[in-house]
């Protein structure tokens, strides 16, 4: 069962949200239950957006959406460069 998707902004604002409440002296447990989120995925979250703002985080989401789209390109080149090899080979 796949879960809920959290943009980026929303991602900042629950591992906020968690140190406030672990300040307060919940566990880490309790912080997910109350968020909705397994311990996994927090740990998960804190390593990649822990200490970004809001707005760093949107920015690092469109760059890896564009380094996505980046290899697909390079990706198709070289299957096309390939193709043109082999059709120059075969007419040699």
């Amino acid at each position: 069962m796949k879960g809920i998707r959290h943009s980026p902004a929303q991602i900042v604002e629950k591992l906020r949200i968690a140190e406030i409440e672990q300040a307060n002296g919940l566990t880490i447990g309790q912080v997910c239950q109350k968020l909705g989120i397994t311990e996994k995925t927090y740990f998960l979250w804190r390593e990649k957006y822990g200490g970004m703002k809001s707005e760093e985080a949107r920015r690092l989401k469109e760059l890896e959406l564009e380094n996505e789209r980046l290899k697909r390109i390079v990706a198709d080149l070289v299957l096309d460069n390939r193709m043109l090899k082999e059709v120059a080979k075969k007419l040699s």
